[in-house]
């Protein structure tokens, strides 16, 4: 069973289950299956993990199923290549800064740049394919399977600095609808580089055989998919670019890596050129990053702006940002507008989260690393949460990240302390500082934590 999947994998298992009803297997135990999958999913309500991946979209629409299969991924879940007892998968990752390849056009609206951002995939698609053969490998088995297969990953980082320019809500379909353009701009410009370096380098050396040679591109391989689940698959299959044209090129001149894009969480190199984590929702407008360095005080550069522009930056802004978690829901003078824009990512509703991964998903020859953040989970938000992500296509999910229904009491701090604003004496002996956090305090002890009524997440009667 370790080796099947799709079709094959549902034939074996019903006929290993008809083995069992008959005495041919002992011993054996029956589980139902609805009580399995909520015992899963409340170990992943309790502790963010297992990472529920799905083995038929990474197999079935993996373009080197001649060759293996994908028993699992990485740790961040956006590598599924295949591994046996002779080969260690290995993948070299990079990530283009979309929030530099918008420009203006025509009218001054800010669009993707597609020339520039076909030039640096480019160079970026030759410089990954250049580490496969100038790397070091600890063993064997990794170099034997990098040099014969020669996957990369190329992904992305930015991506809600981009809707932050283009004034779009993550929470929106316009949102849903640039993951889509974006991400098959990024995808074409990709395979189009690598059937570039197998017509100067060569071709790598398994590629007869695979989905590339059969002239299936990603996006066609949802069709297989569809063809293995009985039909049970909502993928939307819009696309804006020459897919022919790329699929006549690649029947020409083949493919120099069996593998091209990945989408990693990247945030790290994010927070070192300053833009928001990979595909991320943005955490908090105000927030403070540890690492071994330090810790650093991140702020929402574009919120600030807006704020400015409005006359709503001041030190009660602030205070407001830090007791509200870097949240401007609560803040009565902030307009719905800029609330919506910069909506944090236990704001934004999961569903948004997964259809945006979808749309990138039909592009994606491997896969993408997706936190879902749920605030108030229960049990039929996970159900409903992760059943979406299989009927949509995805191949994997990375953490499930949970908010709490309560919250820490804030407290002021004397001016001059770390992280503290300063204030002026205001009317009745108060400082600016502490009317603030009085106003806020109230504010916030009006509002319900949460409206979601919690039952045991492995309850067969949980509806909430």
């Amino acid at each position: 069973m370790h080796d099947k999947f799709g079709l094959e994998f549902e034939k074996a298992y019903l006929a290993y289950e008809q083995k069992a009803a008959n005495g041919e297997i002992k011993p054996f135990k029956k589980v139902n299956a609805l009580d399995m999958w909520r015992k899963m999913l409340g170990m992943l309500f309790e502790t963010g993990h297992p990472w529920i991946t799905f083995k038929d979209p990474c197999n079935v629409r993996s373009p080197q199923q001649h060759v293996g299969v994908v028993h699992s991924s990485n740790l961040c879940t956006e590598i599924t290549l295949n591994t046996n007892e002779s080969e260690i998968a290995v993948c070299n990752l990079g990530s283009v800064n979309l929030a530099v390849h918008l420009k203006a056009d025509a009218s001054g609206k800010l669009v993707l740049d597609h020339e520039k951002l076909q030039k640096t995939i480019r160079t970026a698609m030759r410089m990954l394919d250049n580490v496969i053969d100038i790397n070091y490998y600890a063993v064997a088995k990794a170099r034997n399977s990098n040099l014969k297969h020669r996957p990369v990953g190329m992904g992305i980082m930015g991506f809600q600095d981009c809707l932050h320019m283009l004034r779009i809500p993550y929470a929106s379909d316009a949102a849903v609808q640039f993951a889509d353009e974006s991400m098959e701009a990024v995808c074409y410009y990709a395979y189009w580089a690598s059937s570039e370096l197998a017509k100067e380098r060569g071709q790598y050396a398994s590629y007869k055989g695979s989905l590339w040679d059969k002239g299936i591109l990603p996006i066609d391989s949802l069709d297989l998919l569809g063809q293995e689940r009985g039909g049970y698959l909502e993928v939307d299959r819009s696309r804006t670019l020459d897919w022919d044209a790329l699929r006549n090129k690649i029947a020409q001149d083949g493919m120099r890596n069996s593998n091209c894009v990945a989408i990693a969480p990247t945030v790290t190199i994010s927070s070192i050129i300053g833009v928001d984590a990979s595909i991320e929702p943005c955490f908090g407008n105000l927030s403070v990053k540890s690492n071994l360095s330090g810790e650093f005080t991140i702020i929402n550069s574009y919120l600030v702006r807006d704020l400015k522009r409005l006359g709503l930056w001041d030190d009660v802004m602030v205070m407001d940002l830090k007791h509200f978690d870097g949240s401007l829901r609560a803040i009565d003078r902030v307009p719905q507008e800029i609330k919506a824009l910069y909506a944090t990512a236990f704001e934004v509703e999961p569903q948004w989260l997964v259809e945006a991964a979808s749309r990138r998903q039909k592009w994606i020859d491997q896969a993408q690393s997706l936190n879902i953040y749920m605030a108030g989970a229960s049990g039929k938000k996970l159900d409903e949460t992760y059943k979406l992500a299989w009927l949509r296509g995805l191949k994997t999910t990375y953490y499930l990240r949970t908010s709490s229904a309560q919250q820490v009491e804030k407290s002021t701090v004397q001016a001059g302390s770390h992280n503290a604003v300063s204030a002026g004496p205001a009317a009745g002996g108060m400082s600016a500082l502490e009317a603030a956090a009085a106003a806020a305090q109230a504010q916030m002890n009006a509002i319900p934590a949460t409206d979601i009524k919690f039952c045991g997440v492995d309850d067969p009667a949980c509806i909430s």
